[in-house]
């Protein structure tokens, strides 16, 4: 039994200050529920939901986003837009002839705009990739977990999609240093609504259960050791994802 990504959670010390960011930016609706503040990404881009909890730290966040863009005016616009709306430029290491831009949103993510040309982001939409700092065999348990088949498979990279198209989210070279605490999760549904069998699955495909929250949420581990939840259908805004 398959779950659904109902969306990646980033904590902030304001979420609601980080969701006005993204949804401006990204021209999406502000949804609040008792899980923080969720963006919702139609029928095929990623969910973004922001929860109280610790800010992102700049150089140590596992996760983060690639935006497209149409052509070189509007990456300009789309960097314009975010610093007006209260992101930064960053350096994380970035050789002045790389043609991306690094910024971080108020809640100190960093995320990419990538230049246009990209053939790999190519009809991936507005939010074109989820970047994760992992191995190949976490890639490959959420490829089983969401029936998102392997769309990039080489040496220790791996990029999974939805069979609808839409955002990738990729696994990158990863060094193995734990980052604690975590900041960035999945957040996931059990695709026909058995919390229990969903969970049951995610275990038998190497996730490791850690606890229950009292909500009803059902923490685990990836392989990676990351951690993720997977959420009563009851507790959830139950809106359309990739």
């Amino acid at each position: 039994m398959r779950s659904r990504l109902l969306a990646v959670t980033f904590e902030a010390d304001d979420p609601a200050e980080a969701a006005r960011f993204w949804a401006g930016l990204l021209g999406r609706e502000v949804v609040e529920d008792d899980g923080g503040v969720l963006l919702p990404g139609g029928e095929a881009q990623l969910g973004l939901r922001f929860a109280p909890g610790r800010a992102g730290r700049l150089g140590a966040n596992r996760m983060h986003l690639h935006l497209t863009s149409a052509d070189l005016d509007d990456q300009r616009r789309t960097v314009a837009a975010a610093v007006g709306l209260g992101g930064r430029h960053v350096d994380v290491g970035q050789r002045p002839e790389e043609a991306h831009v690094v910024l971080a949103d108020p809640a100190g993510y960093e995320f990419c705009v990538i230049e246009p040309g990209n053939g790999y982001l190519a009809g991936c939409g507005p939010l074109g990739e989820l970047t994760c700092a992992g191995t190949r065999r976490a890639g490959l348990f959420w490829s089983a977990a969401l029936g998102w088949p392997p769309v990039w498979d080489r040496g220790e990279q791996i990029a999974i999609q939805s069979p609808r198209g839409g955002t990738k989210v990729a696994w990158d070279v990863w060094d193995g240093t734990p980052v604690a605490p975590n900041r960035q999760r999945f957040e996931l549904l059990p695709a026909d609504g058995d919390q229990r069998a969903a969970v049951d699955a995610l275990i038998s495909l190497g996730a490791a259960r850690l606890g229950v929250r009292d909500d009803g949420t059902v923490v685990l581990a990836d392989p990676d050791g990351t951690g993720f939840r997977v959420r009563p259908v009851e507790s959830a805004v139950t809106a359309p994802g990739p």
